[in-house]
């Protein structure tokens, strides 16, 4: 075995085994949930750490180590796809001497002298997602990502949708089978126009995060509307010869109808079209240039690639691990500034979503004057240790939302008070609240909150809430800013002014006449509608309905859920339903809290005429009655048990109280057959069940 290092205690297994943790955690979230936790540079300084270890101590190295893998498997939830040719990913120098040290690996392989010509094609990387295209007979077969380089994830319905990529080819002459091989990106004000439409919570940090999450959705039309770029930047399988140079073909593949990756169009000797060095400080040259430009481009790119440009080279050079020998990725670092923290500011999203914001003194990054940065969550705030007055590192890293990657840890930092995160919404002063397992922390003020009103008011009138047609999320932003609402309630007083909306900009008699109709109407509302206009936290359609199945009339259901607070037995009754849970009842319990969100509750109760569940079969012996299965049943899958009790009227629960009417045994009862008997609950079996219910 290799001679260890004589630090006392260092293993390195253990460190092996930690790094290969932390970059499959990394790799998870970059790859298959689009969000990753660190930068690129802390990424790549891990990948790197990883590699020197291995070299080492090669006996650590195994098959499926991050350095001879390539992303992560696809999700479960697309339709996936093999590879023909592995995608495989790039190494990366972080100085111009590693990559003059490349150069010098490349010459010894080709066996070429220092006088011989080595031509690269150089290019920008864009920081965006991979994906590849396969065509036949010049038509769009399948796209897929890189997935874990050997099988991706199916997108092609998504990348129809990408602008201006082709579903045919153009011209003439291209392969029968072409597999091209890109990079899907958003423009910066592509990026900016996609984080103006969402909550401060799920803004996307980074146009690469934006684009990777925009093309990976199930549903297309939502990539259609994200308006998405792409690039190609080289091939996969193709039927026939390529040709001499990667060049060349690239020209062919731009003919063929593609967007491939900018080049400065210059031609070296041969003709060859694209951005071809003739030497390795050429290739630098353009590196160096292309650096002091990128904060004028309308895309984010984090360095360079250098590829062999002779098409026999590459061949002859080949693979090592998860990457080719003939190309390697020159990043940037990260752009990175030291400035004073002045403050933290809460801001407040239109879900009720707190966020801290870091308000610093400002300072160049970059090229930008930056004033603020986010600091995600508290949990990021913690872990970083950072406290007002802190001389802290801000970082852009490509990302146009900056950062604050840490403190400078002196003696002032540990003499100043650390942050606590507040308890009261600063908007409307409500309770702050996190729940557990989430690292957001949210307003319950829901309906009062002017942070969130416009987006409460957009869901209350929404076609599965209130089903207000006329008031979309235009008209309600623009009357609540004029300030002709405040509250939900107060939509119901709008045909007072009914003169007053007509003669709005946009508006008209006919217009305002439909709309003071459809309010009217909106005032017969189903119960389960009602309970999911509010826009309570986790409450869903189904959710809603359920509660509204199990409480019957909205004065029962209010009137339980205002003894919510104080806990008890109403809390319990609660999370007893089967369905609903803790989170759930501790959500509504939170929203319960807030008197102004009771007296909006009351105040609607009055102005509509709130429908009690239907019931089917109200009369039906089981009616009013509550339930509780247990065990494997025959006869009927628990689903279908479920439902026929519920279509009878009775309410299933999830756990047994003295509450309980009837404990439905099937075979291998466990717990809640021993809970039944110790409160002298009714038990019965399937079939007696069956028999109760006249199935």
């Amino acid at each position: 075995m290799s001679q260890k290092p004589e630090t006392t205690g260092w293993k390195p297994e253990e460190e092996w085994q930690s790094l290969v943790k932390q970059i499959r955690h990394h790799d998870k979230l970059y790859y298959q949930k689009d969000a990753p936790e660190i930068s690129d540079a802390e990424y790549d300084a891990l990948r790197r750490r990883l590699e020197a270890l291995e070299k080492q101590f090669p006996e650590l190295q195994t098959p499926d180590s991050p350095t001879q893998t390539v992303g992560a498997p696809p999700l479960e939830t697309f339709a996936k796809v093999r590879h023909k040719v592995p995608m495989l990913s790039l190494n990366n120098a972080m100085s111009e001497e590693e990559v003059r040290e490349w150069d010098e690996r490349v010459r010894r392989f080709l066996n070429l002298k220092d006088e011989d010509d080595l031509w690269y094609n150089c290019e920008e990387k864009i920081d965006g997602l991979s994906f590849s295209a396969r065509f036949e007979n010049g038509e769009l077969k399948v796209a897929a990502t890189r997935g874990d380089g050997e099988v991706g994830e199916v997108i092609t319905d998504n990348l129809k949708k990408v602008m201006d990529f082709p579903h045919k080819l153009k011209g003439k002459s291209w392969p029968k089978i072409l597999e091209v091989r890109g990079e899907v990106y958003m423009t910066h004000d592509n990026f900016h126009k996609l984080n103006e439409q969402r909550e401060e919570s799920e803004k996307f940090a980074n146009p690469r995060n934006a684009a990777a999450g925009s093309l990976r959705q199930l549903d297309p039309e939502i990539t259609a509307q994200r308006h998405l770029d792409y690039f190609i930047y080289g091939w996969g399988e193709v039927s026939e010869d390529p040709g001499e140079s990667y060049s060349e073909f690239m020209g062919d593949i731009m003919r063929w109808g593609f967007a491939i990756v900018p080049h400065d169009y210059e031609k070296h000797p041969a003709e060859r079209q694209g951005i071809s060095a003739y030497s390795i400080e050429a290739a630098l040259s353009f590196y160096r240039t292309t650096r002091k430009k990128r904060e004028h481009f309308p895309y984010d790119i984090d360095g360079v690639v250098y590829k062999v440009d002779n098409l026999e080279y590459q061949r002859r050079l080949g693979f090592v691990g998860r990457a080719p020998r003939w190309a390697i990725a020159h990043k940037f670092p990260a752009e990175q500034a030291k400035t004073v923290l002045e403050g933290i500011d809460i801001q407040v999203g239109r879900t009720g979503t707190l966020t801290p914001v870091a308000r610093l003194k400002p300072v160049n990054v970059g090229g930008v004057m930056v004033s603020s940065a986010t600091l995600h969550n508290e949990d990021e705030i913690a872990r970083k240790d950072v406290r007002v007055g802190d001389t802290v590192i801000i970082q852009r890293a490509g990302d146009v939302i900056p950062q604050v990657v840490g403190v400078i840890d002196d003696e002032a930092h540990k003499g100043r008070k650390m942050w606590e995160p507040p308890i009261h919404c600063p908007i409307c002063g409500s309770l702050a609240v996190r729940e557990e397992g989430e690292v957001a922390r949210r307003c319950t003020g829901g309906l009062l909150c002017d942070a969130q009103i416009v987006e409460r008011l957009r869901h209350f009138v929404s076609r599965h809430a209130l089903d207000i047609e006329g008031l979309g999320e235009k008209q309600i932003a623009a009357i609540w800013r004029d300030g002709l609402i405040k509250t939900a309630a107060d939509i119901f007083h709008l045909p007072e002014k009914a003169d007053m909306i007509g003669q709005r900009e946009g508006w008209g008699k006919k217009s305002a006449d439909n709309l003071m109709a459809a309010i009217e109407t909106a005032k017969d509302v189903q119960l389960g509608k009602f309970i999911f206009a509010l826009g309570i936290r986790h409450i869903g359609e189904i959710t809603a309905k359920l509660l509204a199945r199990y409480y019957g009339s909205h004065d029962e259901w209010i009137a339980a859920m205002q003894q919510l607070p104080e806990g008890g037995e109403a809390l319990a009754e609660l999370d007893r339903i089967d369905g609903i849970g803790p989170k759930v009842a501790t959500a509504i319990a939170d929203f319960f809290c807030e008197p102004h969100n009771v007296d909006i509750v009351h105040t609607l109760a009055k102005l509509l005429r709130i429908k009690n569940a239907e019931i089917v079969a109200g009369n039906s012996p089981v009616s009013g009655k509550t339930v509780v299965f247990t065990g494997t049943l025959v006869k009927l899958t628990r689903s279908e048990a479920k439902a026929r009790a519920e279509s009878l009227g009775a309410h299933v629960a999830s756990s047994v109280s003295a509450k309980t009417d009837y404990v439905i045994a099937g075979e291998d009862a466990g717990s809640k057959l021993n809970k039944a008997k110790e409160l002298g609950v009714r038990i019965v079996s399937e079939e007696e069940w069956l028999e109760i219910i006249g199935a």
